[in-house]
Formats: C-alpha cells, structure tokens, sequence
C-alpha cells in the first residue's frame, strides 16, 4: 500500500499509540509517537518536564515537534492528547496529512486508564471529571481537525486499524494493494 501521511488525534489514552503502530505496520508507513519524540528530545518524562516547566512551556516543544513530524516523509503519528489546543498544529495536522479522530468517552479512558500514573493531566483528585473538562474542551477541537472520526468503543485494535484503512480507502489516500497486511 502506498499512503499519505496519517496522524491520530484524541483524549489520553483513547488508544492513538497502539493503533497507530499497527496502523504504520499495515499500511507500510515509519510510526512516530510525539510524546515519545519529545521525551527523547527533553531526557526526561513529559510529567517531570510538566511538573518542573509548566504546561505552556511543554506545548511550545510540543508544536516544534508536530511541525517537524508533519513536515517530515509520510509517517503515521500518534499525537498527545493535548496537541489540538494550539491553532497552529491544528492546521498542520489538517494541511499536511489525513487526521483521524480516535474518539472515546471520558468514561471509556477512565477505564482504561485509571491505574496508570504516568499522565501528567490525570493526577488529580477525581480523573474522571478531569476527563469530561478535557472532552469538553478538546472534542470540538478533535472534530475541527479530522477527517475521519473513528468510535473506539468496543472494537479491537485490530478491527479499528481496518476501520481506518478502509477509510482511508475510500479516500484515496491509501493505495490498496502495494502490500499485503502484515500481522
């Protein structure tokens, strides 16, 4: 398969890092996850950069990132959750790629997310309601920037990595046929 960069958008946790691996595999294509990169470039987790630098400042290496990601060959990226607060990787990802929307209610990431201590946003009293704020928030952002909006739900990575190839598809921005899927 021949493909367009893709990058994938959503709350924490909504899956973006797991599907966008063997979204990559599947359609031939590097993965980049922006956290990874960032935390690469910093030498130190994005929740000791958070805790020490402040948000603002994480966001200003976070769009430094993404605009070399989505300046960069065909790729498929997992962006952080948080990157379509700025204007500016808004219309990067748009411009420069097919944007997919991972979306997951606040109740679904909670579930999914509740034992892990590594987000820096989710360290608060009560998760939970940080997630619906930050749903509330960002989903109009989220559907601003995709093309596509793929439900999470209940279906398995698998199933939601053909979900978005068969979009794509339909698109035209995946060649089907240049490579068999590879498992």
């Amino acid at each position: 398969m021949s493909a367009a960069s893709c990058f994938l958008i959503g709350l924490p946790g909504s899956g973006k890092s797991t599907v966008g691996r063997q979204l990559a595999r599947r359609i031939a294509l590097p993965f980049f996850d922006s956290d990874h990169v960032i935390e690469q470039r910093l030498g130190c987790s994005i929740r000791e950069f958070f805790e020490r630098e402040g948000e603002e400042r994480f966001r200003d290496i976070e769009a430094k990132v993404l605009e070399e990601l989505t300046a960069g060959p065909a790729s498929v990226v997992s962006t952080g959750g948080g990157s379509v607060l700025r204007a500016e990787n808004r219309a990067n990802l748009h411009q420069r790629g097919s944007v997919v929307y991972l979306r997951s209610t606040p109740e679904e990431v909670f579930r999914r997310l509740r034992y892990d201590r590594n987000r820096p946003l989710l360290q608060v009293a009560d998760p939970l309601q940080r997630l619906r704020d930050l749903y509330t928030v960002r989903d109009p952002l989220y559907r601003e920037t995709a093309h596509f909006v793929i439900e999470t739900g209940r279906p398995s990575v698998a199933m939601l990595v053909s979900m978005i190839v068969m979009q794509l598809e339909l698109a035209g921005v995946v060649v089907p046929g240049a490579a068999p899927p590879q498992h």
